[in-house]
């Protein structure tokens, strides 16, 4: 693929693509379209189901929770073990699940429900919890992903991880913070190498480009203005091939998502396999933005066959390490 040299930083609000109607009619607009929880019937069955699902995962013989993963009483995270690494002294591949939420609800509590079924396959799971708006910023929440992915990296290998094959993966609010833990230069600061960074990504129906969510009900909790928006975009914030060349990403979002969610999604993926880095599509029929997370539990969905794939751990690659 030829990779042209791009620029990637934010254009200027007059440049960018945005409906041809008024500007109060534009405001509407966003604010319909990234309104998640009007886009299906029952919202809070869905959350219900994250709660009620990850129950299952407590109780697995693996579980570590609330593991300390910065000095801050609240930077906590869960750690799901698989019950046998297949008599193999071969060290897991790690999958770190980041909830969604607009990042002002939910928790690790709710988030755990794909434990069970991938821990069965070989991974080890980790759920981080962060602190929500608007009692702290999209700064501090960022910080925070990157703190767990830090202690991550340092540690996970007592538990017999294996660091330098970890799949970042998250939902909504979850993907953006995914996004954020790819995004280009933020390593030195958390005393990790230039090259440790994530093997794979999944992200699932994620948010890039905050720009558009300034005059949304949404930032009545998040108060962002322009330029934290914009710090906090992963669309702009894109690595290269120096550090993330064998960084696979992988993207979704649900079927019956809005036009402004897959729109995200898409061009994010654009952006990035325009820099030389290596993402596909994933397709997810008959899926919305609340059940597509619940099919990384479901061993026959696209979305957990292709957790599998990132992490070496479908039968393909299986059949590989067995030959």
């Amino acid at each position: 693929m030829l990779c042209a040299a791009i620029d990637h930083r934010p254009k200027p609000k007059a440049a960018q693509k945005m409906p041809s109607i008024s500007t109060n009619s534009t405001i509407a607009y966003y604010d319909r379209q990234y309104n998640a929880r009007a886009s299906v019937q029952d919202p809070l069955a869905y959350l219900a189901r994250y709660t009620q699902e990850s129950q299952a995962a407590f109780a697995l013989s693996g579980a570590v929770r609330n593991q300390r993963y910065s000095p801050r009483a609240t930077d906590v995270l869960d750690i799901y073990l698989p019950s046998t690494q297949a008599g193999t002294a071969q060290a897991a591949p790690v999958f770190i699940f980041i909830h969604g939420g607009y990042w002002k609800a939910l928790g690790k509590d709710d988030s755990a429900f794909m434990a069970p079924a991938l821990t069965q396959e070989g991974a080890i799971v980790v759920v981080p919890d962060y602190d929500l708006a608007p009692s702290v910023t999209l700064d501090h929440i960022v910080d925070q992903m990157r703190q767990a992915y830090a202690w991550v990296v340092r540690n996970i290998a007592i538990y017999g991880g294996d660091a330098r094959n970890i799949c970042v993966c998250g939902s909504s609010a979850g993907g953006h913070l995914v996004g954020m833990l790819l995004a280009k230069d933020w390593q030195q600061d958390y005393d990790l190498p230039a090259q440790a960074v994530p093997r794979s990504a999944l992200t699932l129906s994620g948010l890039f480009d905050l720009q558009p969510l300034l005059t949304t009900h949404i930032n009545d909790w998040m108060q962002l203005d322009d330029a934290a928006a914009i710090r906090n975009s992963p669309r702009f914030l894109l690595p290269d091939a120096g550090t993330h060349a064998q960084s696979q990403l992988r993207v979704s979002c649900g079927e019956f998502e809005s036009h402004e969610f897959k729109r995200q999604s898409r061009d994010y993926l654009a952006a990035w396999q325009a820099r030389c880095l290596p993402g596909q599509w994933v397709e997810a029929p008959a899926t919305n933005h609340f059940d597509l997370p619940l099919q990384l539990a479901d061993p026959q969905s696209a979305i957990h066959q292709t957790a599998l794939q990132l992490m070496g751990l479908d039968q393909s690659s299986s059949s590989m390490r067995a030959a």
